[in-house]
């Protein structure tokens, strides 16, 4: 999370180098670079590559595209751990019946 607040971050306070969107040198490295990263420490998940495309449109910096992808990350693993943590509750109470 704090790898994608940062990205952000730089892309809003450092605008006037990022304003060209697809166009910018500076903008493309960052981008590549923060999707290897964070694909490295979370893995691959499908919210990753809207955010990494809306990221080529100029302007578009000033959304924090990579903040939102790895929330929704995040939300979604933890709905699934509940999800896992139900099944084992349900599994151990229907096995001592």
């Amino acid at each position: 999370m704090v790898l994608a607040i940062i990205a952000d971050a730089v892309q809003i306070v450092v605008f006037p180098l990022f304003v060209e969107g697809a166009l910018s040198p500076a903008e493309d490295v960052l981008d590549f670079g923060v999707a290897a990263l964070l694909v490295s420490l979370l893995g691959w998940h499908w919210e990753f590559l809207p955010s990494f495309l809306a990221k080529l449109v100029p302007g578009v910096d000033l959304v924090p595209f990579w903040t939102m992808a790895v929330a929704n990350v995040y939300r979604k693993s933890k709905q699934i751990a509940a999800e896992e943590e139900r099944r084992q509750q349900h599994s151990v109470l229907n096995g001592r019946s």
